[in-house]
């Protein structure tokens, strides 16, 4: 699909992956609509792409609802494109000090990250249904952010793990479902990029970080994660697939 001329929705486009994801797509063409749950980070991209901001809970499927309404109403059509960047990383113990548990945080990330991607595609998708066939026979593509940890998951994050790895386990049974549609369902699991929560850590663990990252030896540009958006949106043969992008790294249990 060419992406010049296409709407895309970004989900957790007001920073980090989503916000070079909606730069990138706009440098492209696209028209963007960058949704966040929070608005001001969401206005300030759009202003710099000349996009559309847009506010939800991605958890919240009345919420996501609404926001393709005014997507459609600001842009003037459903997007084509419809990627989910939106998520949460909290971590905690199954069993926690003092027998404390984490059912509820757990809960909490599978209903964000998990459910939200679920709930943004299915409205993303229903919209790509009604829309004419492209060339080839193309409605659009959902592409969806996993994780390395997806299949690599360390001490903390079983909550984190498990909702990637539906991310990752959905691609392919969408993609087939899907196929008569021409709507394409394709997966990231980045590795670890420079985004601001890995900003926020000390300098000595960020070392620590990268020395596990074979080449490049250093954190992922979130701008690169965009350029593989981008990669699939542009090649119509990717579908159902997951595709690890974290520099050949393999994270360490701790």
């Amino acid at each position: 699909m060419n992406i010049d001329g296409q709407i895309a929705l970004v989900t957790g486009g007001g920073s980090g992956l989503g916000a070079a994801t909606a730069r990138l797509l706009a440098s492209r063409g696209a028209k963007v609509a960058v949704l966040d749950f929070d608005l001001a980070r969401a206005e300030a991209v759009a202003a710099e792409i000349g996009g559309l901001a847009v506010q939800a809970d991605v958890g919240d499927a009345a919420a996501v609802e609404a926001a393709f309404a005014r997507v459609e109403e600001g842009l003037g059509a459903m997007p084509r494109v419809a990627v989910n960047c939106a998520g949460i990383g909290v971590a905690a113990r199954i069993v926690g000090r003092e027998g404390k548990l984490s059912i509820d945080l757990f809960e909490k990330v599978i209903r964000v990250n998990l459910i939200g991607s679920y709930n943004v595609m299915s409205y993303a998708v229903r919209g790509m249904q009604a829309q004419d066939p492209l060339e080839g026979g193309e409605r659009g593509v959902v592409i969806n952010t996993a994780s390395a940890a997806y299949q690599d998951g360390q001490v903390g994050q079983a909550a984190y793990s498990a909702s990637k790895g539906g991310i990752a386990a959905m691609s392919l049974p969408a993609a087939r479902e899907l196929a008569r549609s021409g709507i394409r369902v394709m997966a990231i699991a980045p590795g670890l990029f420079n985004t601001p929560m890995m900003e926020s850590l000390p300098e000595e663990t960020t070392r620590q970080i990268v020395a596990n990252i074979p080449f490049p030896d250093r954190l992922g540009h979130p701008s690169e994660y965009g350029l593989m958006v981008a990669q699939i949106v542009e090649n119509p043969y990717l579908n159902g697939e997951v595709i690890r992008l974290d520099g050949a790294t393999r994270l360490p249990p701790r």
